[in-house]
């Protein structure tokens, strides 16, 4: 994928039948702003465009439109987001660190590791503040590049709110073709942590996909811990999760990871297959492990509330 160029200019519209608002522009790339301090379009790593959101209450939040990624997410003044060392900002691969889309394939499969949507360039289709908060929409549609390892067409929509201590994102995906089609899905969050004090509750009970002896052939098995941890490399999935976790980052912060719709959870974290930073972060990931099939016309959606405690 070709990094996209920016020059930024805004003009100002106007209508009777809606009010003020502001729209910036640059190489194809349009964002319509309620109020352009709390929803800002810039010039992020690598020239790639980069949206900034800013809460009136102080907390902020970074996303790319390469990958449709969030990158940052910022409460009083700490990230409590990661992205490794190795990431790179070239829109030759995808962003390693943050929040990253796998669609429409989770984990290796047919085509290649976790999908294209971390592969492609989002458009931005509408951005508000409500109360001083920011919300953005961002659409992915398919393409030569994922119609050639997918043949199908769909739209994928992209809704991220950032409130004082609240980062929310909801993913709606449509079938837009003639024939239906399936995917497995999900959000690949990097967390900033320090490993040996992370923890997450609520996973006891739990049937797990455990992937570290073989990716490709999980074995089964039941989760008998209240808190689980990161004591090596770790690599599981959680089927039936629950509407509610809690991650214990190592680091003073308690967050609440809530989903409506995201019916399973991952945790990951490579331990000594990547030294440079396996130390400095968790992966706890709502996912979609079993097939979503989508009729023409019929649409998914799912939702994430990350809270600090």
């Amino acid at each position: 994928m070709v990094a996209v160029s920016m020059t930024l200019s805004f003009s100002p519209t106007t209508s009777a039948a809606t009010p003020r608002r502001r729209v910036s522009r640059f190489s194809g790339v349009s964002m319509a702003s309620a109020n352009v301090e709390t929803v800002k379009l810039t010039k992020g790593l690598g020239d790639l465009p980069k949206v900034v959101l800013t809460s009136v209450h102080g907390s902020e939040a970074e996303l790319y439109l390469y990958g449709g990624c969030v990158t940052s997410w910022k409460v009083a003044s700490k990230d409590l987001l990661f992205v490794r060392p190795d990431a790179v900002f070239t829109g030759q691969k995808p962003i390693s660190g943050g929040i990253p889309h796998c669609f429409p394939q989770f984990g290796p499969g047919a085509i290649q590791q976790h999908g294209f949507a971390r592969n492609m360039n989002w458009s931005i289709v509408s951005s508000e503040s409500v109360e001083g908060n920011p919300i953005i929409t961002l659409e992915l549609k398919d393409g030569p590049y994922s119609r050639s390892m997918w043949d199908y067409s769909f739209q994928a929509l992209y809704k991220v709110a950032l409130d004082r201590n609240t980062l929310s994102t909801e993913l709606k995906v449509t079938n837009t073709d003639e024939k239906p089609f399936s995917f497995t899905t999900a959000l690949h969050t990097y967390f900033h942590a320090s490993v040996t004090g992370a923890s997450v509750r609520g996973l006891k009970g739990l049937k797990t996909l455990n992937k570290v002896p073989d990716p490709k052939n999980p074995v089964e098995g039941k989760e008998e811990r209240d808190v689980v941890t990161f004591p090596g490399f770790v690599d599981c999935i959680y089927l039936d999760a629950p509407q509610e976790l809690q991650l214990d980052n190592g680091l003073g912060d308690v967050i609440t990871i809530k989903n409506t719709n995201w019916s399973d959870a991952v945790l990951w974290n490579p331990h000594l297959t990547m030294e440079s930073c396996y130390k400095d972060f968790v992966c706890v990931e709502n996912a979609k492990i079993g097939q979503v099939e989508l009729k023409p016309g019929e649409s998914w959606t799912a939702v994430q509330h990350l809270s600090l405690a």
